[in-house]
């Protein structure tokens, strides 16, 4: 069950407000956001709108990632190249723990729902939390740059598990893959067997894709 302090902050990220006592990359750099664009509470809507919002996003966030020394380099070694999902190419992590995923956020109208989906996941699944390292742009598209630990699975996913799991946070199981938590406001899409591992009999959710919603 998710804690107190935990939805108290995800309603704060529903509501668009800053997670002032948070201290990491992620959370200021979506703080950053908040403070000059609206959280969006429709899903996919209003593509045209939304698609220049986020390239004004994102000459914001190259000015911040100049700023605030965020420009990336040498963390990606085509070697150690692993696959490429539907919005991020992933990496081995060179330290062999983690995994490292360069996202275009292809899968979000704007910049903003994808920091929000990312802090979102951090609060909902700490044992998968995504460190932002930080951006790099390639052929004029900006990419994010984020750390996860590299989770081994030994087992293969039930659906049925993940479902209850997903209940037991307030969550319910709106079609397919999808759920959505009503009292928070906030959408999880997508979660197939793929983006859930088991290892040792327990879950661990290592990609989401979070929206805040309208109750």
């Amino acid at each position: 069950m998710l804690s107190n302090d935990t939805s108290r902050k995800l309603e704060h990220i529903v509501g668009g407000l800053s997670l002032e006592e948070e201290a990491d990359h992620c959370t200021a750099t979506r703080n950053y956001l908040c403070a000059s664009f609206s959280t969006s509470r429709t899903v996919k809507k209003d593509f045209e709108r939304n698609a220049i919002i986020k390239k004004e996003q994102a000459e914001y966030l190259k000015d911040y990632a100049t700023r605030n020394h965020l420009w990336v380099s040498g963390l990606l070694d085509k070697d150690l190249y692993l696959t490429r999902g539907g919005e991020a190419e992933v990496y081995f992590g060179k330290d062999r723990h983690s995994v490292i995923k360069v996202n275009d956020a292809i899968y979000y109208a704007t910049w903003l729902e994808f920091f929000n989906s990312i802090t979102i996941h951090n609060l909902v699944f700490p044992d998968t939390t995504y460190t932002f390292l930080g951006f790099i742009e390639t052929d004029g598209i900006l990419k994010a740059v984020l750390q996860q630990p590299f989770i081994i699975s030994d087992d293969q996913v039930d659906l049925k598990d993940v479902t209850q799991h997903l209940v037991f946070n307030g969550f319910e199981n709106i079609k397919r893959n999808d759920y959505k938590n009503n009292t928070l406001g906030i959408l999880l899409e997508d979660i197939h067997d793929e983006n859930v591992v088991s290892n040792k009999g327990a879950l661990f959710f290592i990609h989401t894709v979070f929206y805040t919603i309208s109750e």
